[in-house]
This record gives structure tokens, C-alpha cells and sequence, in this order.
């Protein structure tokens, strides 16, 4: 980089957190950061905004790419692992792939947090909500979006937990414990971190109904029910389908046994390896199971969360795709 060209780059930015400091703010109760701040309508913590509104200016990606899109903690690295093992495979069959000793977030980049990684990758990921996308990554400019969603009741939870965990390792008084009950009035009012939930899944959702070729919507209780048809549309999706074949050789099924919770979690490189210097490997994966809220949550609490979605999905289409999600928790 030239001495003009570092110049322009501070100076970006610069701008970048003066716009930063202009923000509303909330305090964060689930965070060592203990603020967050309201762009576009969503929360965020200051690091991570930083680099959203660096990436909506700088960021291009590379043509007929696809970008893996989900709310934290909805199934983004089950997601991950699954699209690289799929769109690499011809490279590497599951007994040989990347993911046994690379983690998925290595695999796949989020491109707001590594753009330089993730510019010249057909696959790259984000948490940025849709009407937030820089102009080249929308579906409106000819990528394909792949976004997971997930049960809020298990969401809150899970981000909970792996929000405890992170402040756990970060505190050093060791007083990190913080309540559920406080987390769920945080979610519930929207202002948990990239929330609005509600107004993250809505966009996307809209989108599929927009661009229904280039954006798929895959629901995380449907993708741990029917984990083989699901994959196979995904595949399809990516451009790269099985062929009868591979059906038959069984790679469709090394695909998702390669993929499953236990099998990451088992990995050396989930075991000992550090995504951040503040996020061990390990704290991405937990349970992964459909319905764990019930561990945490009282039945007024999910009651009265699936009361907020129903509202504020009416008239989206998105309404009777939950009822079904909360049939599934209950049976």
C-alpha cells in the first residue's frame, strides 16, 4: 500500500468512528463490551460495526459468489461446514476435507471481519442484515444468499451461553455469571446484539420471496429433521448437486456425518484452537439441539416470546413457517 493510499485508509477510518461516536448506545448486559450501538435500525458492538460500514463501502465480491447469512447464533457454523464440505468435495472427499483440521469460520470468512481473505472467495459469509449489505453483495446484484433461521426460544438461549462463556474468559474479578432473565427482556425488546431478531429474519425472508433464484431460506429445525433432503437442496442451490453416483458412493452421507455437532466438536482444531483472542474455537458449538430452551426458559417466557414473532411476522407469510417451529418444540 502506497503512502497516499494509507493515508485515504486512516482517514476512512477516522470517519468510520466519528460516525461510530454519533450513535444512540444501549448497555449490554451479555457482553464484556458494554455497549452497543444502533445502525440501520440494528444493535452492534463497536468492533463489529466498525467493520460493517467499512465493508459496505470497500466490499466486492467476486462474481457468482454465494454469502452464507445468518443472525448469530441461529446455525451459521453448521451452515458453514456444510456449504464448504458440498462445494469442495470434488477436492476433497469427507475423509480428507479442510474442516478435520480447519475451523469452519477459517474456512469460510466472514467478510465484514477479514475482507482482504474473503474478496477473492466464492464463499463468504456474514451476520449483517439484509437491508445493510453493501450494494454488491445484495441479491439484487446477481450473488446467491443462503440464510439459516432458527427458533428464537433456542436462539436467546444459545447466544446467551455463548455470550456467558466469552465473559467468563474475559473477566478477571471472575464475577461473569449474569441471568437468563435478563437476556430475555434484552431480546425481547430488541436490542441484543444485530437485533431486532424479528427485523433480521424479516428482511432476508423478503428477499426470498423477491429473488426466490438467488436467495434460499433454510429453516434450522427442518435442515436437523430432514438433514439429507435439506442438504441436497443446498447443494443444488450452490450449483453443485449430487450426482446418482455420489448418492450411491455415499458422499452425501460422509457430507453430514463430517458436519454433525459431534463431529466438530470432537475436532483438535475445535478443542484447542482460538477463532478471536476472546472466542476459543470451543464456545461456537454447544447442543445444537431443537427445543433446549425449555432447559432455561419458563413456558410464560416462550409463550410470551412466540406472542412478539407472531406479531410482528403477521402479514409476512413468515407466521404459520414459526406455528410449525413451536409444534415441533412441543411434541
Amino acid at each position: 500500500m502506497s503512502k497516499t493510499e494509507q493515508q485515504k485508509s486512516t482517514a476512512a477510518d477516522e470517519g468510520i468512528k466519528q460516525l461510530v461516536s454519533t450513535l444512540p448506545t444501549k448497555p449490554d448486559c451479555n457482553s464484556t463490551t458494554n455497549l452497543l450501538y444502533q445502525y440501520q435500525g440494528f444493535w452492534y458492538h463497536q468492533f463489529y460495526l466498525e467493520h460493517l460500514i467499512a465493508a459496505q463501502t470497500h466490499f466486492t465480491p467476486e462474481p457468482n459468489s454465494t454469502i452464507l447469512c445468518s443472525y448469530p447464533k441461529t446455525g451459521t457454523t453448521w451452515l458453514k461446514a456444510l456449504s464448504f464440505a458440498i462445494t469442495t468435495r470434488t477436492h476433497y472427499p469427507p475423509s480428507q476435507s479442510p474442516l478435520l483440521s480447519r475451523f469452519p469460520h477459517d474456512c469460510v470468512p466472514f467478510f465484514e471481519l477479514a475482507p482482504s481473505v474473503a474478496r477473492n472467495k466464492l464463499l463468504v459469509a456474514t451476520h449483517i442484515p439484509y437491508t445493510s449489505l453493501p450494494a454488491a453483495a445484495a441479491a439484487a446484484s446477481g450473488c446467491k444468499l443462503a440464510y439459516i433461521c432458527r427458533d428464537p426460544k433456542d436462539v436467546v438461549v444459545s447466544l446467551w451461553q455463548f455470550q456467558r462463556k466469552q465473559k467468563k474468559e474475559d473477566d478477571d474479578d471472575g464475577d461473569a455469571d449474569m441471568g437468563i432473565e435478563e437476556a430475555f427482556e434484552q431480546f425481547c425488546e430488541g436490542n441484543s446484539v444485530a437485533g431486532p431478531y424479528w427485523d433480521h429474519v424479516l428482511g432476508y425472508w423478503r428477499a426470498s420471496l423477491e429473488f426466490p433464484e438467488r436467495v434460499l431460506f433454510v429453516r434450522y429445525e427442518e435442515l436437523k429433521r430432514e438433514t439429507e433432503r435439506c442438504v441436497k437442496a443446498l447443494a443444488d442451490f450452490l450449483g453443485c448437486g449430487f450426482s446418482l453416483e455420489e448418492e450411491k458412493q455415499g458422499i452425501v452421507q460422509g457430507i453430514i456425518d463430517l458436519c454433525s455437532i459431534e463431529s466438530l466438536k470432537g475436532l483438535d482444531v475445535t478443542k484447542n484452537g482460538r477463532f478471536a483472542p476472546t472466542e476459543n474455537n470451543s464456545s461456537f458449538y454447544r447442543k445444537g439441539e431443537v427445543g433446549d430452551w425449555r432447559n432455561f426458559l419458563t413456558e410464560e417466557m416462550g409463550a410470551r416470546l412466540d406472542k412478539i414473532m407472531a406479531d410482528r411476522f403477521a402479514g409476512s407469510g413468515l407466521g404459520l413457517w414459526f406455528s410449525a417451529s413451536n409444534q415441533e418444540t412441543t411434541n
